[in-house]
């Protein structure tokens, strides 16, 4: 099931290497669809994924395309228990982070590497919209 949501990077937590062939990054997304009512919710990236919030700082505005999974485990002596994740397929700046001024992280190599905004996307009044 593919779902999205917007909201403002609260914490990244480093990836864990869980087994010889999985690893995950967590992180948490303070959700800005009701301000009165703000949710901060768990989200998780896998395997190669995790590498898409090297980019990122708490505090930035993404846009998150997901999917909701959930299992059922059963401990030994029989008790039923069922977990949910919510596994990120995308992690993107908002519109507005690409026209703020900041620039992004990148990462790798030997340290961090100052890289300028972004500047591939229209502004007001660069389109032309006249009929001839």
């Amino acid at each position: 099931m593919g779902m999205e949501a917007t909201g403002k990077l609260h914490t990244i937590y480093e990836t864990k290497q869980v087994s010889e062939r999985f690893s995950k990054r967590e992180f948490v997304v303070e959700l800005t669809d009701n301000p009165k009512y703000p949710q901060t919710v768990l989200f998780q990236l896998t395997g190669d994924r995790c590498a898409q919030l090297d980019e990122f700082r708490v505090g930035d505005q993404v846009r998150i395309d997901f999917s909701l999974r959930g299992r059922e485990w059963r401990s030994p002596n029989g008790e039923v228990k069922y977990f949910n994740s919510l596994d990120v397929w995308k992690v993107e700046p908002m519109r507005a982070n690409a026209s703020n001024g900041r620039g992004r992280r990148e990462t790798g190599g030997g340290g961090d590497a100052y890289m300028p905004p972004r500047n591939d996307e229209p502004r007001p009044g660069d389109v032309d919209d006249i009929p001839f």
